[in-house]
């Protein structure tokens, strides 16, 4: 009897879990698929580039210069990504979250168009432009996509929910590496339509959020709108008894009373935040660092080392997506009841020591037949500890971390900091292997024992908490070496403007 009524309570929820899915298809699924898919025309774009430099100038590109424009098509995509983001601190509060989904959405069409006219038009700059605006859409998506779901989900569901970004970030890797090979969109007759696949997403996405209400916090919180919170709260949740969760939004609100929407300049700056911030910044919003792209950028040269056949590659890379992909799905299901605290921390300090031992049998490859086949192996047991742990964690921990005033404008720092990341680590990762060559790795094994020892000895557990709660732990940093008095003073002076 109690087990049916526990699985009425989770049904009950059957809309939040479909708004999930439409805020995931045309948000974090968009970021999964535009890493993976771009590596499989690669050969198509770059002989595009040349025909068109032929016509244009009647010789062809030399090939430095077809190299540094196709690496440009792969890192502008960041580029885009953090313009995007710098806008998630804006348009999600002037317009609130569900019209600067709308619009993402038109932009990425736009984008999909672009790509489906360029061999037509005979221009590599639409391509340019293309990817450039994909990546727009993908930086202001990920961040109102997080936005939009950790304030429309119940404390008890938090985690879970905003880790579906993660759960759909892993099958577009997924889906991008599956339709790039050549049976499918990877041929020289269809790579336009392969660019352009992120339109239909973009389309689904646009069509469905219309029977969806708005993020029932922003309406509560910033709107002060608390009936039409109270409706989209009813309708997401199927619940009449929402006093619960209307008290935690009343007491986030007079908490910020007579605030508006913080600044990118308040949050850098405020004492009140300060761990937040570095929470954010290092273990979170710093995940590119930890080696995880770095890893699918060298694991062909492992799997070459190892002898597998070229032809046969990509198929195994496909099987990295899908164990990310598995991995990911299952702490989902952790989350919640380990914590993120745990998943984190250890999640980073195993990714440590394995890239530690992965450097080792890198370096002694040549003594042994079967060391090869050890390191396809740890590259796998990389990619688990990371969609078990850090994948997960670093997309439903920043919705824990900042009330509603200061939310926006930390989603900007933690995209800001992401795709810069992303972009140096794409444009240098490659010099850094031809001059460390295996030892590239240490730099992300430090990475990950730092990140470790800090969210373990620093970072307070938000699980089953509220904002409010999360928030007192977080006051313990901030005011450690203040008195009661003087921290509820400090507290007053630096969270109005």
């Amino acid at each position: 009897m109690e087990c049916a009524t526990k699985k009425s309570r989770q049904l009950q929820y059957w809309r939040l879990y479909l708004l999930s899915l439409v805020l995931g298809i045309g948000g974090s699924f968009q970021y999964g698929i535009q890493v993976s898919l771009i590596a499989s025309p690669a050969v198509h774009v770059q002989s595009f580039v040349n025909y068109t430099w032929m016509l244009r100038y009647d010789a062809p590109v030399g090939e430095s210069t077809n190299q540094l424009i196709w690496s440009f098509i792969v890192a502008v995509l960041s580029l885009g990504a953090w313009a995007g983001a710098i806008h998630s601190g804006s348009l999600p509060v002037t317009y609130g979250r569900k019209k600067a989904l709308l619009f993402n959405n038109v932009i990425a069409i736009i984008a999909a168009l672009l790509m489906v006219f360029s061999r037509m038009a005979k221009s590599f700059e639409m391509i340019l432009l293309g990817r450039f605006l994909y990546g727009y859409n993908v930086g202001l998506g990920l961040s109102v996509h997080l936005m939009y779901l950790g304030e429309s989900s119940p404390k008890k569901l938090r985690g879970f929910m905003t880790l579906t970004s993660s759960i759909f970030i892993g099958l577009g890797k997924v889906t991008g590496q599956i339709i790039g090979i050549k049976e499918i969109m990877g041929s020289e007759e269809m790579w336009p339509y392969l660019l352009a696949v992120s339109g239909i997403p973009a389309i689904l996405q646009f069509v469905m959020l219309f029977f969806f209400p708005e993020a029932p916090r922003h309406l509560y919180i910033d709107k002060g709108d608390t009936e039409g919170s109270k409706k989209a709260l009813q309708w997401l949740w199927q619940e009449d008894n929402l006093k619960l969760e209307l008290d935690d939004m009343q007491k986030e609100r007079e908490s910020s009373q007579g605030e508006k929407a913080k600044t990118v300049k308040d949050v850098l700056t405020s004492r009140c935040v300060r761990w937040q911030l570095l929470t954010l910044a290092i273990p979170c919003a710093g995940v590119q660092f930890c080696g995880i792209n770095a890893l699918y950028f060298y694991a062909f040269d492992i799997f070459r080392e190892s002898g597998v056949p070229e032809t046969q590659m990509h198929y195994l890379a496909i099987g990295i997506g899908a164990t990310e992909l598995i991995t990911i799905t299952l702490c989902s299901f952790l989350i919640d009841r380990a914590g993120r605290k745990k998943l984190m921390g250890y999640g980073y300090l195993l990714m440590g020591v394995t890239m530690c031992l992965l450097t080792v049998m890198l370096s002694i490859k040549d003594l042994n037949a079967w060391i090869p086949y050890v390191n396809i192996g740890l590259i796998f047991c990389v990619i688990c500890i990371y969609g078990l742990g850090p994948s997960g964690v670093s997309m439903a921990l920043p919705a824990d971390l900042f009330l509603q005033a200061w939310r926006p404008s930390a989603y900007v720092i933690s995209g800001t900091i992401n795709w810069l990341g992303m972009f140096v680590v794409a444009m240098l990762f490659g010099y850094v292997v031809d001059l460390l060559g295996q030892f590239c790795f240490l730099i992300f094994v430090a990475y990950s024992i730092f990140s470790s020892a800090f969210m373990i000895y620093f970072v307070p557990e938000t699980k089953g908490k509220t904002m409010v709660e999360i928030m007192g732990d977080f006051d313990k940093l901030n005011y450690k070496n203040k008195g009661a008095d003087i921290e509820k003073t400090d507290v007053t002076h630096e969270t109005q403007f």
